[in-house]
């Protein structure tokens, strides 16, 4: 199936998801996103033919807690930092890669829906869906050490070693500076003309930002100059059969980037997997 087709059949599943919300899916759907299946799939679907498209090989499969509701994963040092979401199971989490061994965990009040993560000079910060409010902690301790708020939703947060860029499931971006926390900009992401909504988690990969688009197999690789769709990636069937086994899963939602080994990884809320995997231009 092609990248169009498949964007079309996603954004049907979208719309029945919007319809039918169940406790596991963040049934959020800001203003200016329509439900209706023929709208969503108009959101999605490629403007550009000519847009690059990648599939992926999976160079390394590591575990993961079956459990973890996903929300941010953050590559750190040889472990994975982990933001996972659900109210009452959100937490902030150092994952050892090889084993999936949860070595530290900070639990947040249930009252909270733990989202998006990202690592800045020493500082974890950790975004809450609903709430409007994000945590800050010291990454050494996992001390709580401030807090801060935000107008909109928390979906996905990243940074480009300077600033903060956060999502809200809309097609903006908006760049926070990381000492104040005020919002000083935002970035519209669009393929050609048309916004590219529902971006969720997000990674900075050697000067782009990926961009999960939830309830889809795809990752969006974004300008952060521009807002500009730069092309997609395609990781239709990663998740086997033989590893979901009867595990309850959802969402492909999660991506870390080791810089120094250039290694990407891929995961999803409640996948019993992280893979390692490397893009292949199609």
């Amino acid at each position: 199936m092609d990248l169009e087709s498949r964007l079309i059949g996603s954004a049907l599943v979208l719309a029945l998801a919007v319809g039918c919300a169940n406790t596991h899916v963040e049934a959020n759907t800001p203003p200016e996103k329509a439900a209706d299946a023929a709208t969503v799939a108009t959101q999605l679907e490629p403007e550009d033919p000519q847009l690059a498209v990648w599939g992926y090989e999976v160079v390394n499969t590591f575990p993961h807690d079956p459990k973890g509701f996903t929300q941010g994963i953050v590559y750190e040092d040889g472990y994975f930092l982990e933001g996972t979401g659900l109210n009452g199971e959100s937490s902030l989490r150092k994952v050892e890669i090889a084993t999936g061994k949860v070595l530290k965990k900070v639990d947040l009040d249930a009252k909270y829906f733990g989202e998006g993560i990202t690592l800045l000079k020493g500082k974890i910060y950790q975004l809450t869906w609903q709430t409007k409010i994000g945590f800050i902690y010291d990454l050494k301790t996992f001390e709580k050490t401030g807090s801060f708020k935000y107008s909109t939703e928390g979906w996905g947060i990243t940074n480009d070693g300077e600033r903060l860029i956060m999502s809200d499931g809309t097609a903006t971006l908006y760049i926070l500076d990381p000492e104040t926390l005020k919002e000083t900009g935002r970035i519209e992401v669009k393929d050609g003309a048309n916004p590219v909504y529902y971006l969720n988690e997000l990674e900075y990969v050697k000067g782009e930002i990926y961009a999960n688009v939830w309830q889809t197999n795809t990752i969006c690789r974004i300008d952060p100059k521009t807002g500009k769709l730069l092309g997609w990636v395609d990781l239709t069937g990663i998740l086997k059969p033989e590893h979901q086994g009867s595990h309850e899963v959802d969402v492909l939602n999660g991506i870390a980037y080791d810089p120094k080994g250039d290694r990407l990884f891929v995961t999803g809320k409640l996948w019993p997997k992280i893979y390692e995997i490397k893009l292949v231009k199609k």
